[in-house]
């Protein structure tokens, strides 16, 4: 039976997901745009993201034309991505107390608000360096809330089992934005100066608030939001630290951000001191980085591979080939080389994100996937200094030598995770299975005491049919199996079993083995969200 023909109702300790309408078929390249509200959506953030982009080329130029130093135009940068460090865990607990839905409306009002007042200051003259920064802030504070929410949206969108597809379809849009918004800001900066970008980067959220607006809230998969409550927070970083299929995937986005997502920084210097080139080089440069992760994203789509086993080797392709570029000698291998770290790039990112959200449960997802953000976008004030501080001192070939490095490191760190997850789960089994009872005598079992520690309780049909299995959420339990047999749950099980009864050895060892195992495996079973079974 195929996922999307499984139970749509799913009921956790924080709320109840009701699946709304799936699409029967989920193969294909475009095949989240199958669901009528993902393709308002996606439509939406193609309008947006241009525009987007267009204001950054623009921010850029109007720090510079107001005076400001390098330095400056760092620290006006660093404004937009501190909050999303400091302020993205608590973003994400509102993303998960709110409809999503409404608070994107929103988070996308107040962004396009911001993007008019910064183009009202442009134009009238009136725009001071304090006042661009103070307005640079307000926008990363608002994209701690927007990021989440946004991200955690799309599965309430396409469910579980478009996830994938869609996530990598919002990463082609992305680089596709990234391709067309700045050549059109050139265009605007020298027809109608920087203003023209802010004020039409404005205009291009009413898109999206429109298409937020008619989204169909019947077909969504329902999240009800999350009742407040003290230490949220950390129960938020909590759970995430202790299931494997986040922990793996955020620790190594912490560093693959940190060290391998800072070309902005890099390939400038690799253009200029490397191959003596000029803008128009890094132009190249970047440009074949967003051809190649569109091409490359439009093939990872029309895969489904998630899970911590999938991220380790993308990471470790990502590596290999951001290593292969740093050694290229002439440009045009250069070239070639980005081309395919762009497609390599956009694959780790797609991976990574739709397993963290598959693995999230559902009143957790908008602080994990703050933390996704945090590991991604909040690492770059911390990152940035350090890639320009290699590529400075070592030169700038070292600056993509330290990217390559980290991809790799981080997948030899998630292979060793799932290695020691593998030879844990082979242990456990071994130590618990009870030994045989000798024939005509005393039957023994025994069990541990984290198997009746769990709170799971043993249904009565595992005992066999001669007696019951009980099993409580306190930390003794009593079970009988046949009138001469007793388990006690202290941690150790005990059961003798008379020999009046011919059967009263194989009954007993049923009644104690299989219970025994059954709870081991619950109790060792990873924590994880719906549709995530290859971790």
């Amino acid at each position: 039976m195929s996922r999307s023909d499984q139970v749509t109702s799913r009921t956790s300790a924080g709320g109840t997901e009701e699946a709304g309408t799936r699409v029967p078929s989920s193969t294909g390249t475009f095949a989240a745009l199958q669901v009528p509200n993902f393709r308002l959506f996606l439509g939406g953030q193609v309008v947006s993201l241009c525009g987007t982009w267009m204001q950054m080329i623009a921010l850029g130029w109007l720090v510079l034309s107001l005076g400001a130093s390098g330095t400056e135009l760092g620290l006006v940068t660093a404004a937009q991505f501190l909050p999303v460090l400091l302020f993205g865990a608590y973003g994400g607990l509102i993303a998960d107390r709110s409809n999503t839905r409404r608070l994107l409306i929103t988070t996308q009002i107040i962004l396009g608000s911001l993007a008019v007042l910064l183009g009202i200051l442009d134009l009238t003259g009136t725009a001071r360096l304090w006042m661009v920064a103070a307005v640079a802030a307000a926008i990363g504070m608002t994209s701690a809330v927007d990021n989440p929410a946004r991200q955690s949206f799309v599965q309430e969108m396409v469910g579980s089992e478009f996830l994938p597809n869609a996530v990598t379809l919002n990463s082609v849009t992305m680089n596709a934005a990234r391709v067309v918004g700045p050549g059109i800001a050139g265009i605007l900066i020298s027809l109608v100066g920087t203003s023209g970008c802010f004020l039409l980067n404005g205009a291009s959220f009413v898109a999206v608030v429109i298409a937020l607006q008619r989204i169909d809230t019947a077909a969504l998969v329902r999240r009800h939001p999350v009742p407040r409550a003290p230490g949220q927070v950390r129960s938020g970083l909590a759970y995430a630290m202790r299931t494997p299929s986040l922990r793996i995937p955020l620790l190594m986005m912490a560093v693959i951000g940190a060290l391998s997502y800072e070309f902005q920084v890099v390939l400038p210097l690799v253009a200029r001191e490397t191959f003596g080139g000029s803008a128009a080089t890094y132009s190249l440069l970047t440009g074949a980085m967003g051809a190649g992760a569109v091409a490359g994203g439009l093939v990872v789509a029309r895969h489904r591979r998630v899970g911590v086993p999938a991220l380790a080797v993308t990471s470790g392709v990502f590596g290999v080939v951001t290593l292969v570029a740093a050694a290229a000698p002439v440009l045009a291998l250069e070239v070639a080389a980005l081309v395919v770290v762009g497609a390599a790039s956009v694959a780790f990112i797609s991976t990574g994100n739709a397993t963290v959200q598959l693995s999230a449960a559902p009143e957790m997802r908008g602080r994990v996937m703050a933390l996704w953000s945090v590991a991604f976008l909040g690492s770059t004030p911390v990152g940035g200094p350090i890639a320009g501080w290699v590529s400075e001192t070592f030169g700038a070939r070292a600056g993509l030598a330290m990217a390559g490095a980290a991809a790799l490191a981080g997948s030899a760190f998630a292979a060793a995770s799932l290695r020691g997850q593998a030879a844990r789960a082979q242990a456990v089994p071994a130590a618990a299975r009870p030994p045989a009872a000798p024939a005509g005598g005393p039957a023994l079992a025994t069990g541990t005491g984290t198997a009746l520690t769990t709170g799971t309780a043993l249904p009565p049909d595992t005992a066999g049919d001669a007696g019951t299995a009980g099993g409580t959420d306190t930390a003794l339990a009593t079970s009988t199996a046949l009138a001469t047999s007793t388990a006690v749950g202290t941690g150790t099980a005990v059961g003798t079993a008379t020999s009046n009864d011919p059967t009263a050895s194989a009954v007993a060892d049923t009644a104690l083995g299989n219970p025994v195992e059954a709870v081991l495996s619950a109790a060792a079973a990873p924590q994880r969200g719906p549709a995530l079974q290859d971790v």
